[in-house]
């Protein structure tokens, strides 16, 4: 592994960083947040337009940029640094990969170029958790698992996921019909990442019943009929959720086989996915000890800087260490991506996650009293580590995970 930039990753960190400097201050972020949509629409746009940021992942062939997963978490790290409150996750790490990889050449033709210049944002509609394969076996339970719960698909007409052929008909039921007949959605999915907002969601939905049972994903427009979305909420404001209610929602098959291993992608799309979001949470980590060494250069006590107290220089120091020891294996996370080595995504998520709980929490403690208020840049950070905690780890689930798929604490067969 050759751990140095390429010159057109330099490029693109410095682009991104000069951008969002611009045009993503703390006053610009929380005035985002409260809109409706939950992010700045210029920025996004300016984003897509100058930087080809949706699309910087994706194939030229699709109208994106035709870098790596690679270079996407070097632009996160960025993002991350501000806490940039765009639909980037959604749409470019959780629902794009999902469709270049699952999708009919239709769908792709159709949906990506969109998806890559900017106008169409899209959302995964999963429990990022357990869908994703992070901590735990994604096996099909969290998608209803042929029980009440989750999403449930059944095909248009039929009732269940089809009424039985009167015999000596000939006719197929409905599940068994060409992929040319439509599917109907119903069920509730909480915590989807700008699902109040994302133009077109991907829904994981239960079909077949009990006996049959298998996870498909769906094509759901924002404005489906039947579709109700409701924007929660979230202890961290710069990652808006929402509440998706899809009442009998007609819906579209992503791709054009039932048996297609959903699953498998689901979880190659977590690893990938955890691998960027560790990335981002050590720009994160990077910018709030940045901060806190600012501040207590500045910060007097006893008639000196309280940064020039030796117990104050440990914890900061120790903070360092954690943040390199984390960006290390966020690299090295982000590298295996795109070189088939999985099952590291959510090591380097755990480490990077945990870098920046300690370092907002040094942060917070370190700045004072102004550090526990709201209109502080501190707690923010804090609620980032936390939130990114509850949606997917925490932390020791994330590398207990790692550890069973490794197979690591498994006994060793004593042959007699």
């Amino acid at each position: 592994m050759d751990a140095r930039f390429t010159a057109e990753q330099d490029e693109i960190r410095r682009a991104l960083r000069e951008l969002l400097r611009r045009r993503c201050g703390p006053e610009e972020s929380r005035s985002a947040v409260d809109t409706p949509a939950g992010y700045d629409r210029a920025l996004w746009t300016a984003l897509a337009e100058q930087l080809g940021l949706p699309g910087l992942a994706l194939p030229e062939t699709y109208g994106g940029v035709g870098c790596s997963v690679t270079e996407l978490a070097l632009a996160c790290e960025e993002t991350g640094r501000l806490l940039a409150p765009t639909p980037l996750l959604g749409t470019a790490v959780l629902a794009a990969p999902l469709v270049l990889a699952l999708g009919t050449a239709k769908q792709r033709a159709d949906l990506l170029p969109r998806m890559a210049s900017g106008t169409l944002t899209g959302a995964l509609a999963v429990p990022p958790g357990a869908a994703l394969g992070l901590t735990g076996d994604n096996s099909a339970e969290w998608a209803g698992g042929g029980r009440a719960g989750g999403v449930q698909a059944r095909r248009s007409g039929g009732v269940g996921g089809g009424a039985v052929a009167t015999e000596g008909t000939g006719r197929r039921r409905p599940e068994e019909q060409p992929h040319t007949l439509g599917w109907r959605l119903y069920g509730e999915v909480d915590q989807v990442l700008d699902g109040h907002s994302a133009d077109l969601l991907i829904v994981a939905a239960h079909a077949g019943g009990f006996a049959r049972s298998r996870t498909l994903l769906f094509l759901v427009p924002g404005d489906a009929p039947g579709l109700v979305r409701t924007r929660q909420r979230a202890l961290d404001a710069t990652r808006p959720q929402a509440r998706v209610q899809l009442r009998d929602v007609e819906a579209e098959l992503l791709g054009d086989d039932d048996g297609a291993d959903v699953l498998g992608a689901l979880a190659r799309t977590g690893d990938t996915a955890a691998g960027v979001l560790a990335c981002e949470a050590v720009g994160a980590a990077d910018r709030v000890l940045e901060m806190t060494v600012e501040y207590v250069k500045q910060r007097e006590q006893f008639g000196r800087p309280v940064g020039s107290f030796q117990a104050v220089k440990h914890r900061l120091a120790d903070v360092y260490v954690q943040l390199q020891a984390a960006r290390s294996a966020a690299y090295f996370a982000a590298w295996a991506a795109v070189h088939d080595e999985r099952r590291v995504g959510g090591l380097a998520l755990a480490q990077a996650l945990e870098a920046l709980r300690t370092a907002a929490a040094e942060g917070i403690q370190l700045h004072g009293g102004i550090g526990f208020t709201w209109e502080h840049e501190a707690q923010l950070y804090f609620k980032r580590a936390t939130g990114d905690e509850l949606l997917f780890g925490p932390a020791h689930r994330l590398r207990a995970h790692a550890a069973d798929a490794a197979r690591l604490f498994e006994r060793a067969e004593v042959s007699v």
